[in-house]
């Protein structure tokens, strides 16, 4: 079965003033940004609506008596980056570990996002780690979020960690003790946990956030957040959202990223009234999904899924080789898919540097034209039509697809107000919104206003605090950002091994950047274990001459700092955003996993002080 896949039908950049769309997208940015930045965003202890932690609508919680008990690793976090550093610990043969999670149950983000239409949107045959070794295959393209969490239950149950998981359990803080070597783990359980190393795995999406808009607290209306869904109060269920309660609501969801483009169709078709709050549009493609082809399926070798996300991330976040088809085929990798055309309708052989980066600025032009000149051979009204265009470049934002989102907006019953020129909602009052002096009265508001991505790390974590050796705490050590050997350990926090996008490769799947991350930690702890260390952490030294090869190494990425609209890739528009989330090793992926393998063969532990 041979698979072709074409270049995508894009303007001419002929038809494009670029100076002049350069210009636009600036006045878009600066009329969006906010000084007050992730202060725009409530406290993370002012929920709004219910506390988020202690809140679970999907599993009861119930009483169980406190822990004392001494574990080789705490594991916080029981989604992808917990269970890939579960599998890994058992694969090393380190079984006495503890997955700590304040859900009801492995999952992670897919534990706790049940809202109506929830997709994978990264292909998810690349997103979709250990398919190979399940020997599973997801059913399309885009996998619906019931069926993932679904597989991540086959996978903890395969591997045999389910009893490791400690669940409806809240992380409080952490404390090195040097007596004894070890973490004092502390839990709203009252707990008494003592793990000799912690594996940090809370994820990038566990934190939900709200805005602090004015008078949010008067509405008397029905409040939620997107990941905690009230199926109670909407009608319908996880995996068949027949919405039918909302027949004679008045509906606002505010937020336009991906949650409520995949949510709103929903909420359009069974809501009597349904307003749309968006602040700056999303760039919304149409999603090709068709189901797993069983022929494709018989057809897959050894090995296909790494080939597979290889594939990925040269076509999504590098350079694909002119001579390499593009496997994944879809709105993630379309501009260097669109420059290798050109280039071979050319007769190039290779990508001419430097000029491949200009043609790479222009095509970026052009995708965004071309998602642009969707909008308005859907949306039937102009003015909806205009606003619903996304002014920035094609990773300003985190890109989407969706079949029925702009069609939503050409039903009478469904209104967007756009909300930009304000910086967002001006103020709610007890029986609706205010929008442009005017009010809105609603019986409910759904919050998709995200979680707490690169805001600062109290925020995100919400631990009290996690004090390392001689009292030093994290959040005083990285009040300036992270300071890290490899992205993963810290100076003056031993045994402890940090996670997600912190001074380390980058790779556009993020399961196998994770899953890389908790691969390293495992070896480390069973090489640490087995030879009896008490405590590894890098020396001030090792520490100093990997961030200095680390900044020396560091990519231009102004243009995303300056140029792109708020959002959570930037902290809201933080041109020195100390999480900027595409902060990683500058020589790409391949170099920085050769390096730690490398590394890891020499088993000297260089750059760290090991103590026996």
């Amino acid at each position: 079965m041979t698979f072709v896949c074409e270049p995508t039908n894009v303007p001419p950049a002929e038809e494009i003033d670029i100076p002049a769309m350069k210009a636009k997208y600036a006045q878009e940015r600066d009329k969006r940004i906010r000084r007050e930045g992730q202060e725009q965003y409530a406290a993370p202890e002012d929920h709004l609506t219910h506390d988020t932690y202690a809140h679970d609508p999907f599993t009861p919680v119930v009483p169980r008596d406190a822990f004392d008990e001494e574990v080789d690793v705490a594991i916080l976090g029981g989604g992808w980056t917990g269970i890939l550093a579960a599998y890994h610990l058992t694969k090393a043969g380190v079984t006495n570990f503890k997955v700590i999670d304040h859900a009801g149950g492995f999952g992670g983000t897919w534990y706790w996002n049940r809202y109506p239409g929830i997709q994978c949107d990264n292909d998810a045959y690349c997103y979709l780690p250990l398919l190979e070794e399940m020997g599973w295959l997801p059913s399309k393209k885009f996998e619906d979020g019931k069926q993932i969490y679904e597989y991540i239950q086959m996978i903890v149950d395969k591997f045999g960690f389910r009893d490791n998981g400690v669940f409806h359990t809240l992380i409080k803080g952490l404390t090195w003790d040097e007596s004894i070597k070890r973490w004092h783990v502390a839990t709203d359980r009252d707990d008494s946990i003592r793990a000799k190393f912690v594996i940090m795995a809370g994820g990038t999406l566990s934190t939900p956030k709200f805005p602090a808009i004015p008078g949010i607290h008067k509405f008397k209306g029905h409040k939620s957040h997107t990941s905690r869904w009230d199926y109670d109060y909407t009608g319908g269920e996880w995996g068949n959202p027949e919405l039918t309660k909302l027949a004679d609501k008045r509906v606002a969801i505010l937020g336009t990223g991906a949650t409520s483009v995949q949510a709103v169709p929903y909420l359009g078709k069974y809501a009597k009234q349904l307003y749309v709050l968006q602040r700056t549009p999303s760039g919304v493609d149409k999603r090709d999904n068709p189901p797993t082809d069983p022929e494709w399926a018989a057809s897959l070798q050894p090995g296909w899924q790494a080939a597979r996300q290889e594939n990925f991330l040269r076509a999504a976040n590098e350079i694909l080789p002119l001579d390499a088809p593009d496997l994944i085929c879809d709105f993630w990798t379309e501009v260097n898919r669109n420059i290798n055309a050109d280039l071979k309708a050319e007769g190039a052989t290779e990508h001419p540097m430097p000029e491949f980066w200009d043609r790479r600025e222009k095509m970026d032009f052009q995708v965004m034209e071309r998602v642009r000149r969707r909008v308005d051979s859907i949306v039937k009204d102009p003015a909806t039509a205009e606003a619903l265009k996304p002014y920035y470049r094609f990773m300003c934002k985190r890109p989407l697809s969706n079949n029925d989102y702009l069609d939503t907006f050409n039903q009478p019953n469904v209104k967007l107000i756009d909300v930009s020129a304000t910086q967002g909602l001006e103020a709610m009052t007890e029986n609706g919104f205010i929008a442009d002096g005017q009010e809105y009265e609603i019986d409910a508001i759904i919050f998709a206003s995200g979680f707490e991505v690169t805001s600062d790390l109290k925020r995100r974590w919400g631990f009290d605090d996690v004090v390392g050796r001689n009292g030093v705490s994290i959040y005083d050590y990285w009040a300036d950002g992270p300071k890290t050997l490899h992205g993963m350990t810290a100076h003056n926090f031993p045994n402890m091994f940090f996670t997600g996008y912190v001074q380390g490769g980058l790779n556009g799947t993020t399961t196998l950047q994770f899953g890389e991350q908790g691969r390293h930690a495992a070896w480390v702890i069973r090489e640490a274990l087995e030879s009896g260390v008490k405590s590894i952490e890098p020396s001030q030294e090792g520490q100093d001459a990997y961030l200095k090869r680390f900044k020396e190494l560091e990519l231009d990425l102004s243009v995303i700092l300056n140029d792109c609209t708020p959002s959570y890739f930037t902290n809201e528009g933080d041109k020195e955003a100390k999480w900027f989330l595409f902060r990683g090793w500058g020589l790409g992926w391949d170099n920085w996993q050769a390096m730690l393998e490398d590394w890891r063969q020499k088993r000297d532990f260089a750059g760290m002080t090991v103590e026996k």
